[in-house]
């Protein structure tokens, strides 16, 4: 059977975005003494000593609203000029059956948007910049606002020594100002496939009051999976635009899993300096990864004009897709 890929042509891009860090922090010799991992071994997957998430008192949303109104107050956008708030996630959020999207239209003076959430896990950023995109293409008002709240930290069992490899999970939400011209960042193909065989791998239970994410059973080839699936992604957007490898300036991935971005630059042929590492600052900061390694490339000055980026994402489920930036600059 022929794959078949969900494929996107876009106009419009990001005018601008903002990440927030929480107060707290996860310190791995904190983990190793509620779950017996040797601090050698938890390392080995959050590759630093500590990382930021969410503190017992701070709300994901709250931060996600900080994070907008600070896109908002520097372009001197009028809220009523906002035509979709989209609050991008794993589902799990501050309150159950509620909507952030909503709650932090509100707490900006959002009015006249359509208002809800996209469960994509730690894809579900790129997806909700997909959707907003192709919403503002219909015309109506001239902005969406995508938000990043994932609460990752307190979804891991951190007394659970098999739930190990998801240590490096932290918290820092994020705000895209999403705009049809005068972009930062212009959105220029995007492609995305799901393979559902994948779908019960992770799920989530129930206890105490929380939701934990729990793998099931010991399926191998999951590693073999990303290997196939980003590569072919790669492929799908630069066919669309007629570009080759060699023409990626920068290559951005979710910091999940630092061997595994090892190999798929390995296997796109693409030089680990055309990449940013930040597991030794971070951890894995779910759909914010690649806008904090977007804030320090642009900060740093380490993008020019017509730079092609391409950013990788992943969520479970399993989904993965690859979206192609073109730098316009402020």
């Amino acid at each position: 059977m022929t794959e078949r890929t969900t494929r996107a042509r876009t106009r419009g891009g990001i005018v601008d975005f903002e990440v927030v860090f929480p107060s707290s922090e996860v310190d791995v010799r904190e983990l190793h003494e509620s779950s017996g991992v040797p601090v050698a071994d938890i390392l080995a997957v959050t590759h630093t000593e500590r990382f930021p998430a969410l503190d017992e008192d701070e709300a994901a949303w709250e931060l996600a609203a900080t994070a907008g109104r600070t896109v908002l107050e520097r372009n001197g956008i009028d809220p009523d000029d906002i035509g979709l708030v989209l609050y991008a996630g794993s589902g799990e959020w501050d309150l159950p059956f509620w909507s952030p999207a909503a709650k932090v239209a509100d707490e900006l003076g959002i009015t006249h948007a359509h208002c809800f959430e996209v469960a994509n896990f730690c894809n579900g950023g790129m997806t909700a910049v997909r959707t907003a995109l192709a919403e503002l293409a219909l015309g109506g008002a001239p902005y969406a606002l995508v938000l990043i709240g994932d609460r990752l930290s307190r979804l891991v069992d951190h007394e659970d020594p098999e739930s190990k490899a998801l240590f490096n999970f932290g918290d820092a939400p994020a705000a895209l100002l999403l705009g049809r011209e005068d972009c930062l960042l212009d959105v220029v193909a995007s492609a995305a496939r799901t393979d559902p065989s994948w779908a019960d791998y992770y799920s989530g239970d129930v206890e105490d009051d929380r939701v934990l994410m729990r793998r099931r059973g010991r399926r191998q080839g999951l590693g073999d999976a990303y290997l196939e699936n980003f590569p072919a992604r790669v492929d799908d957007v630069l066919g669309a635009l007629g570009r080759r490898i060699e023409d990626v300036a920068w290559f951005l991935v979710n910091q999940g899993d630092k061997g595994m971005h090892e190999k798929l630059l390995a296997r796109l042929g693409i030089p680990a300096d055309k990449s940013v590492f930040n597991y030794h600052r971070y951890g894995h900061m779910g759909g914010s990864d690649p806008f904090i390694a977007l804030r320090d490339l642009i900060g740093e000055e380490r993008l020019g004009p017509g730079d092609l980026v391409l950013v990788a994402a992943s969520g479970m489920g399993f989904s993965w897709s690859v979206t192609a930036l073109e730098y316009r600059g402020r």
